[in-house]
């Protein structure tokens, strides 16, 4: 299925996780893909996997804003257009508010919230241009709160409802705005958790599913609502969860 031929899609954090996996779906279906990141290395490792096309690998600091813009501009310059924009660049944080390191409060919020902003910033008016659309990637962490987790999820709260104002602001200009939220998904970000086996039996426990995701299961997702098969969805933030969020926290009967 070539629902993405003759498009041009970029996809941030594509060195790794559900980044590198997104930009495999795209490329197989069609896509010239532009992959970004921090890292040029895992960044050219995406690039070998990817099935043929015109290809680009473009590092990029995407809490940077003047990087961002010469990121879009490059872009153009190379292809003419953009299509579709994949936000999915991001880092975790922990820790209490009073306990918490105010670098790693700074990084989560520059990196997953203001690095999507710069995103949508820079690449709209070709999206305009295109009738193209964005998917970000929010987080079941961006839809309720977590333990430990408010620089997390402070920042991902933000893209959830910075994608529905999207939504709404673009919606006449024919640009639909929607983001993934996956819970827990087996990248090189929750290696953490995957070591942690009483941890990991713990998520088990609480997804109805029983199992932690896979990376590429969250591309299909995102795929789908980059799609014209999606074309009536717009200010969606879809979970990719296993269920999780369809509890409404309390303990399981027996």
């Amino acid at each position: 299925m070539q629902r993405f031929s003759k498009k041009v899609v970029v996809v941030t954090g594509a060195g790794s996780g559900i980044g590198e996996f997104t930009a495999k779906r795209f490329a197989e279906e069609g896509a010239s893909v532009v992959l970004v990141g921090r890292t040029e290395d895992k960044l050219q490792e995406t690039l070998q996997s990817l099935a043929g096309g015109d290809h680009l690998v473009r590092p990029t600091d995407m809490a940077e804003a003047q990087d961002v813009e010469q990121l879009a501009a490059d872009v153009l310059a190379k292809y003419g257009r953009v299509d579709v924009v994949v936000n999915n660049a991001g880092v975790a944080a922990q820790g209490r508010v009073h306990e918490g390191d105010y670098e790693n409060w700074e990084k989560a919020i520059k990196v997953d919230l203001y690095g999507v902003f710069h995103s949508c910033r820079y690449f709209m008016p070709a999206l305009i241009k295109s009738q193209g659309n964005i998917v970000n990637v929010s987080s079941v962490s961006g839809l309720g709160g977590d333990w430990g987790m408010s620089f997390y999820n402070a920042a991902k709260g933000g893209v959830t409802n910075f994608t529905r104002s999207l939504a709404m602001d673009h919606g006449a200009d024919n640009v639909r705005v929607n983001a993934v939220c996956p819970g827990l998904i087996i990248t090189p970000m929750a290696a953490d958790i995957k070591k942690n086996e009483p941890l990991l039996d713990e998520f088990r426990k609480r997804t109805p599913l029983g199992r932690p995701g896979e990376p590429e299961e969250v591309a299909a997702v995102i795929a789908f609502l980059a799609s014209d098969d999606a074309r009536y969805i717009t200010g969606v933030n879809l979970p990719v969860d296993g269920g999780i969020t369809a509890s409404n926290g309390q303990p399981k009967q027996a």
